[in-house]
């Protein structure tokens, strides 16, 4: 079985963003860059499936700009066999980046996709769902634990009253929640032998998918600063400031 993995370029999740001086986007210069850690679980897991003799090719796609090769890089030293990145702007819409999956799948025929269940950047959480909604495959989001049983695949999901466990047949799309798993370390043998390992490189057109927006960034601004606490005297101080300063309670 080949396992797909989408895997993103995105902001090292140390660094503290900045917006840009006219607000129209994040600053993204000299800044470090990394897998989203999700996507990063989602490789790990894919490798294991390769490990436990379930999957036999592990193929990581990535969309984004040329740079994006450096994240596919570390994916392949990591354990994944070939990469793919569809070159496009960087901040490609959700519905977007899953018709240029969608298409990728087409191509690639895989028996599983995984990808994280998010991005960091823009913390969406629509790519998987689109994407399995796109293919008419089902989906098991917010993974904790995927277990491949011949042609169906048992995901346990994380959801606000606990967990739920369902059963879907393959091909499907999982999302991966961080309790997943533990993503390992590149050794550096294996960091040598990536940069040899292939990495197809094409664009959104060659695939006939229009990635163009629909929606408008109309600006980026960082959060108000929070302003510091203060000590009340009883409780009708408090009463009083919450209705009349923080204007909370009627």
């Amino acid at each position: 079985m080949k396992v797909l993995v989408a895997v993103k370029r995105v902001v090292d999740y140390n660094v503290k963003v900045r917006p840009k001086p006219d607000g129209s986007g994040v600053d993204l210069a000299n800044v470090k860059m990394a897998i989203n850690p999700f996507c990063e679980i989602a490789v790990e897991e894919a490798v294991r499936l390769k490990e436990r003799g379930v999957a036999d090719e592990v193929v990581v796609v990535s969309v984004g700009p040329t740079q994006a090769q450096e994240q596919l890089r570390t994916a392949l030293a990591l354990g994944a066999d070939r990469g793919i990145l569809v070159e496009a702007e960087a901040d490609l819409e959700p519905l977007a980046v899953a018709k240029v999956l969608k298409a990728v799948c087409e191509r690639e025929q895989p028996g599983l996709v995984i990808l994280g269940k998010q991005s960091i950047d823009g913390d969406n959480n629509q790519t998987g769902q689109l994407l399995a909604a796109l293919l008419g495959w089902g989906q098991g989001t917010f993974a904790s634990e995927v277990v491949v049983e011949g042609d169906r695949v048992r995901v346990t999901r994380e959801v606000d009253g606990g967990l739920q466990t369902v059963s879907l047949r393959l091909p499907a799309v999982v999302t991966t929640d961080l309790r997943l798993n533990e993503p390992r370390y590149a050794s550096l043998p294996n960091i040598m032998k990536a940069k040899k390992k292939p990495i197809e490189v094409t664009r959104p057109a060659e695939l006939g998918v229009d990635v163009a927006r629909r929606t408008e960034l109309l600006g980026v601004e960082p959060p108000p600063a929070r302003k510091g606490g203060i000590k009340v005297a009883d409780v009708a101080e408090l009463v009083d400031k919450l209705r009349n300063e923080a204007k909370v309670i009627g």
